[in-house]
């Protein structure tokens, strides 16, 4: 197995975390109870432990801080750009117009049309 790609800066989350509770004068008590993450996972976080991932969903929700903006690489100074049909799955899934079937079944569709259609090298 070969090294990571990257890591999760969990330090950084809850600095950060910390200024946004501070910018709206709270205690980590109403953090938890607004967030619905316990205040243990909190307290953990404090300790430079890393949240659970419905934790950090949850607290990136609560927040409006995006959970990408703490990963970091440890090869080369930039992450490499993600996939197009990644992206467009990762849209499909977002989009609040679609139901879950939906997105799933284009998603679907529109990876069986690339594979057909795409350019091979």
């Amino acid at each position: 197995m070969g090294e990571k790609y990257g890591w999760f800066d969990a330090v950084a989350l809850h600095e950060a975390l910390d200024a946004h509770r501070r910018s709206r004068s709270l205690n980590w008590k109403q953090v938890a109870a607004e967030s619905g993450v316990s205040a243990s996972t909190l307290t953990r976080m404090a300790q430079g432990k890393r949240p659970d991932l419905d934790g950090l969903a949850a607290l990136t929700a609560w927040s409006g801080l995006k959970a990408d903006d703490f990963v970091r690489p440890t090869r080369g100074p930039e992450r490499p750009e993600a996939a197009p049909l990644a992206m467009i799955s990762t849209h499909l899934r977002a989009d609040k117009n679609l139901t879950a079937e939906a997105a799933t079944a284009l998603d679907e569709l529109i990876k069986a049309t690339y594979e057909r259609l795409r350019t091979r090298e």
